[in-house]
């Protein structure tokens, strides 16, 4: 264990992970038995050494990991065999995570960067059962049957498969210099980046990343997205209000959360009853649910900016958009903008990529061509749309 007393551990990469047994089910849904999974992270930020979070938070099965790898990753599925080293659990290369828990490995002693992409290799010997996940995690993952732990590359592999979801993985933390500073980007998917481009890192806390880096920023911005996620309601995954201590406020290093809840609280009832209408929460639910994260940010000692609710009009998804969802947003939007928002600041990302002939809708520019979600050009236009000096990095 280092005995650096300059630094402290930092998160430098998070992924928000669902539940396999929901009853909403969007996603892929699957197990392992006998496979190989090699999985990338790319870390928002750099340190003197390195440990991985690994979750077998929703598990109904004992997770046994095999063995697990990391290495600097190439290209495709391809590793720096000599940046190879093992990822142990209190010294041991085998180790079983118990249902509902998680594990944070031994420090891995090397220095690495913001930036860096690392691939984490898994070999999972048993049958896993349905796997703790995270839904769009943008970055291909990769899985073949047997053992390839240390592989130079899966490309090719008889029976290789491409995830495009990620599994058993909660994070990464860096051992950084002391004193640095970090935000929680928590919400939905406009920030866990759906609609934009995958393995090109193009959502939105990586662009504010970008953006951070070149202002001569230290700190830097992890993505606790999770696409469907509700502010009030669980399903997908656990709604804000429960998961804000476990993914937020308990995150090591953390001084700032970003928020942006609302829109899967109006659209998610009516697409699910559609084509019958569905009771939505009125503007005084979000907005009581809203304060209720702000104080409990402001309670934990951080500071919280939350967003305005992204526009949504005229979405592919049938049920999700009713005028009574819109009318309701206008007016959550209208109280953050106001003076009566408990939020420290605000950044308008309904006015950053709104179409100005009809603000309740995406700009065409900016639409991923679903109507809910931004692509590329409009993930910049929400890292663009934050005062910089408001997150205090």
């Amino acid at each position: 264990m280092t005995t650096d007393s300059t630094a402290s551990w930092t998160a430098a990469f998070r992924s928000a992970v669902v539940s396999p047994h929901e009853t909403i089910d969007l996603f892929e849904l699957r197990g392992f038995a006998g496979h190989t999974v090699r999985q990338i992270i790319r870390l928002d930020g750099g340190g003197s050494a390195l440990r991985i979070r690994l979750t077998n938070r929703y598990g109904k099965e004992p997770l046994r990991i095999g063995g697990a790898h990391l290495a600097r990753r190439t290209e495709g599925s391809g590793i720096d065999t000599g940046t190879g080293a093992p990822v142990l659990l209190g010294g041991a290369a085998e180790f079983t995570i118990p249902v509902g828990e998680e594990a944070v490995s031994d420090p891995i002693e090397r220095a690495v960067t913001a930036g860096e992409e690392l691939a984490l290799t898994l070999w999972l010997p048993d049958d896993t059962g349905l796997s703790t996940y995270s839904a769009v995690p943008l970055r291909t993952g990769y899985a073949v049957p047997g053992n390839a732990l240390t592989a130079p590359t899966l490309d090719g592999t008889e029976g290789l498969e491409e995830l495009v979801t990620r599994h058993f993985i909660s994070g990464a933390d860096v051992l950084a210099p002391a004193g640095t500073r970090i935000a929680v980007a928590f919400g939905d998917s406009w920030f866990e980046g759906t609609g934009t481009t995958t393995d090109t890192d193009h959502r939105f806390p990586d662009l504010l990343n970008d953006r951070l880096r070149a202002a001569g920023h230290h700190g830097w911005v992890v993505n606790q997205g999770l696409s469907a996620n509700r502010l009030l309601t669980d399903e997908i995954g656990e709604r804000a209000l429960a998961r804000l201590d476990r993914d937020a406020l308990d995150t090591p290093g953390a001084t700032h959360i970003l928020i942006h809840f609302g829109l899967n609280d109006l659209g998610i009832p009516g697409q699910e009853a559609y084509p019958d209408p569905a009771p939505l929460p009125t503007a005084a639910d979000l907005i009581a649910g809203l304060t209720a994260l702000a104080d409990r940010i402001h309670a934990a000692g951080l500071t919280a900016t939350v967003t305005t609710v992204g526009p949504y009009k005229d979405t592919i998804f049938e049920g999700y958009s009713t005028p009574e969802g819109i009318a309701v947003a206008r007016e959550v939007n209208d109280w953050i903008r106001g003076t009566d928002s408990p939020f420290d600041s605000y950044a308008d990302f309904a006015a950053a990529v709104a179409d100005p002939a009809d603000p309740d809708r995406i700009h065409d520019a900016y639409d991923s061509g679903d109507g809910l979600h931004v692509n590329d050009a409009g993930a910049q236009a929400l890292a663009d749309s934050v005062d910089l000096t408001s997150l205090g990095l």
